[in-house]
């Protein structure tokens, strides 16, 4: 109690020394360069390029370089938890890009000054008030933050990870999480949201597949379309990550593996650029991260192919670049592109990078660009153009106007209020995937007496809370939620065994017998669940085996958790799986045995509560895989969409997807009819509508993912052999029939032809419709003509 006192006796002390009238603030504008008349860039009503035009004209190269790069926050690299006197000296009197992950609760400050929210509101305006108020220009800051499912910010409203968000097939909902992300953000007073990621995960091993809303480019483009539009609506800046070709390291490792990504140019712009292309050609995102790896031996930080010929002449983009970590640094100290910082500095920036982002002091790269510039490397142009784009964006934050950001008075009942609450528990339900229901095993019943929950991750919370998520959740666990679900029967728990052994990963190589402490915890389980009607048993992955860094050699169960399984499952008593993780997992003896599979992507706040809600019934999954479910690892590279051949049978291999994409069931049945497709011939730049009836022919209301599969027949280059082009997810009551209607545009129909030109080809298209993209239901036939 006596620190807090304390702490706010400093806030406010510093706040009265900041918050003394200025001359600067006049009536309707405010005099940021301190002369006594309002310059263009002070005048609302001038243009923003007349604006940027002033500033840039009055802006020394000191103060221009300043502008392109970040100060990381929260005491990693700005100790200072508030202005200091001592800031006068360093190189941010001269301005700064932006500050990233001020206050949020994570770093050296913890939540000293992110909680209560109305005190972060007071210490994001106070430095503010220290860049508009004390150096010369007063340009002000942009504070951005991390937000891929919430958030990155003290107990703000916790969504289920990116995968779990691409389980939901819910471009509504992914808009609902959007707006509500950048409603806490704005309270807050945070401007731009790293987010969404946009990656695709084609490669189940890497630890960042969590992170990802799918494997496919169309499920993923659609779903982070939303995302920045949800954004930007409320005027915060989406940036998309990580641009580009990043999400396909050597044989899936990651961390320091980060070269030489082997996918050839085609595929490098029908799938891992896709997502890219929606995002900034089509819902105008102002922000995007480049990534620190190197595409056919160039560095993406330091290509002029990808950052400006690309991003900026195909797409339009008008915002700014923020590297990621390190990427500038990798040029001269990983890739050896550059000898040192200064050129490493110059290359970026003549790329197209407008600002670097690092865990370091900003004057190690400020300092080498300057330097650079001095040299003739980079010329005040370029430096000129760089600055721009970052002041395009803080102009259309309207930060010249306002640069205030944030809403002390009313944040406490906006962040993580009950509203924002029930966008994260429908995301937690939609997000849950029925993999097996033999003899219709689910939902269990209400009547059971005694249930034994078991497995490492039944009770389990802390290691469920992501470092890009909001900070400090509360978290219900799937014990908690089955108690609360049942409050009448008797819950019976069991951990069996830790998510790895002690030994992992060797142990997966080289096996073990259990250990003493190993054999007991797998026995507590059995004699858990021989005195239970059910064995519940809830295993899977956490932050120890899928996240950043963490990628895996094995997509079986880590540690001893197939163990665990195989024990309970031997007692007789009937059991229920519940997997949840980020990754794809190998479960084929699971799949063989057990009779009921549900699997969640780390469903957020309320895990426990819509797990228990599907295994009882409350709750009808209709979620579905949004990446394919191998057998085995030696299947991989095997994942959607695939080209000719690359799923065919073997004599000596094992062949086919333990679950293909798009899988999920359902509690109902859901038929398709009247397939129409009009016109039946179009040209190649006309538009056709695919029109069908879906039915609820179960006894449940439910949700059913309806998908739109195209396979163009023949074409110039090898394509795949079918291609997503449409998904809806659609509520239904009993023997409810709703009719669907998709539109196939040239973007639909186009390829990347021998001359590396986008074109829609002449000839005909097999339009499949379906539960997956194994289970088609209807087939029908377009043709495109020279018309």
């Amino acid at each position: 109690m006596k620190s807090f006192y304390f702490l706010s006796i400093f806030l406010l002390a510093a706040l009265s020394a900041l918050s003394q009238p200025k001359k600067i603030y006049q009536n309707g504008w405010i005099d940021f360069n301190k002369n006594g008349k309002k310059d263009v860039y002070e005048d609302s009503k001038a243009s923003v390029d007349a604006r940027i035009d002033d500033l840039l004209r009055q802006m020394t190269m000191d103060e221009k370089t300043a502008q392109m790069a970040t100060l990381y926050g929260s005491g990693r690299v700005l100790k200072d938890a508030l202005p200091t006197p001592e800031w006068k000296n360093e190189i941010w009197k001269d301005g700064i890009g932006n500050i990233d992950e001020e206050h949020n609760g994570l770093g050296s400050f913890k939540s000293q000054y992110a909680y209560p929210f109305s005190k972060h509101v007071q210490a994001i305006q106070t430095i503010q008030r220290w860049f508009v108020e004390e150096t010369r220009l007063g340009i002000p800051v942009d504070f951005t933050n991390e937000g891929i499912r919430g958030l990155n910010h003290y107990q703000a409203t916790l969504f289920p990870a990116q995968s779990g968000q691409g389980s939901t097939w819910n471009k509504d909902l992914i808009s609902q999480i959007a707006k509500v992300t950048a409603t806490e953000a704005r309270a807050l007073g945070y401007t731009n949201i790293y987010s969404p990621i946009l990656d695709i995960a084609q490669d189940p091993r890497w630890g960042r597949v969590v992170e990802c809303y799918g494997e496919d480019p169309y499920l993923v483009g659609q779903l982070g379309k939303r995302m920045v539009a949800g954004l930007q609506e409320l005027r915060v800046v989406s940036t998309p990550k990580h641009f580009a070709v990043y999400s396909i390291p050597v044989g899936g490792r990651d961390g320091d593996t980060r070269t030489d990504p082997h996918v050839a140019p085609r595929e490098v712009r029908s799938l891992f650029l896709e997502p890219f292309r929606v995002a900034f050609a089509e819902a105008h995102a102002l922000g995007v991260m480049s990534s620190y790896n190197d595409y056919d031996g160039v560095p993406v930080s330091g290509s002029y192919r990808f950052l400006t010929e690309i991003l900026r002449n195909e797409w339009n983009f008008k915002g700014y670049v923020v590297s990621d970590s390190h990427a500038v640094e990798y040029l001269s100290d990983k890739h050896k592109v550059a000898k040192d910082a200064v050129e490493a500095a110059a290359q970026a920036v003549n790329a197209g990078l407008n600002i670097r982002t690092n865990f370091t002091p900003p004057s190690d790269f400020i300092l080498a660009l300057r330097e650079a510039v001095q040299l003739g490397k980079v010329s005040e142009e370029t430096v000129d153009s760089r600055v721009r784009d970052i002041l395009y964006v803080k102009f259309w934050l309207g930060l010249f106007d306002n640069p205030y950001v944030g809403n002390e008075k009313e944040v406490e009942k906006i962040v993580a209020c009950p509203e924002h609450k029930k966008v994260a528990l429908e995301a937690a339900r939609q997000s849950v995937v029925l993999l097996k229901n033999d003899s219709a095993m689910l939902p269990l019943s209400k009547n059971l007496k005694r249930i034994a929950v078991i497995g490492p991750n039944a009770d389990e919370y802390k290691d469920f809370v992501c470092r890009y998520g909001p900070a400090n959740p509360k978290i219900v666990t799937v014990k908690e939620g089955l108690q609360a679900l049942l409050p009448n029967a008797q819950i019976v728990y069991a951990k069996g065994c830790d998510i790895v052994d002690k030994r992992f990963p060797e142990s997966e190589i080289i096996p073990e017998p259990l250990t003493p402490e190993e054999q007991q915890m797998i026995s507590e389980a059995v004699k858990a669940a021989q005195a239970a009607e059910v064995a519940i048993v809830v295993l899977g992955g956490s932050e120890r085996t899928v996240r950043e860094s963490f990628s895996r050699t094995n997509l079986d169960l880590a540690g001893r958790q197939q163990a665990l399984l195989q024990a309970v499952y031997s007692t007789g008593t009937p059991v229920a799986l519940v997997l949840i993780d980020g990754r794809a997992v190998s479960i084929n003896w699971a799949d063989k045995y057990i009779r009921g599979i549900v699997q969640a992507s780390f469903p957020g706040e309320f895990t426990g509560t819509a797990i228990a809600e599907v295994l009882f019934g409350d709750y009808n999954p209709g979620g579905k895989l949004a990446v394919t479910y191998p057998k085995t690892v030696g299947q991989i590279p095997f994942a959607f969409p695939f080209k000719p051949g690359s799923d065919s049978k073997g004599e000596v291999r094992v062949w086919g997807a333990l679950y293909p994409f798009g899988y999920g069931l359902s509690y109902t049945t859901f038929a398709y009819s009247n397939l129409s497709i009009t016109p039946s011939r179009i040209g190649m730049l006309s538009t056709a509508e695919v029109s069908f009836t879906l039915t609820n022919t179960g006894q449940l209301a439910g949700d059913e993912v309806v998908q739109l599969y195209l396979n163009d027949e023949v074409s110039s280059v090898t394509t795949y052999t079918q291609v997503l082009r449409g998904f809806e997810r659609v509520h239904l009551k009993p023997g409810e029939t709703k009719e669907l209607r998709f539109t196939l545009t040239p973007q639909d129909l186009g390829l990347w032809n021998r001359h590396n030109e986008f074109v829609v080809e002449p000839g005909f298209f097999t339009i499949n419709i379906g539960e997956s993209s194994k289970d088609i239901r209807l087939t029908g036939r377009l043709e495109v003509s020279e018309l």
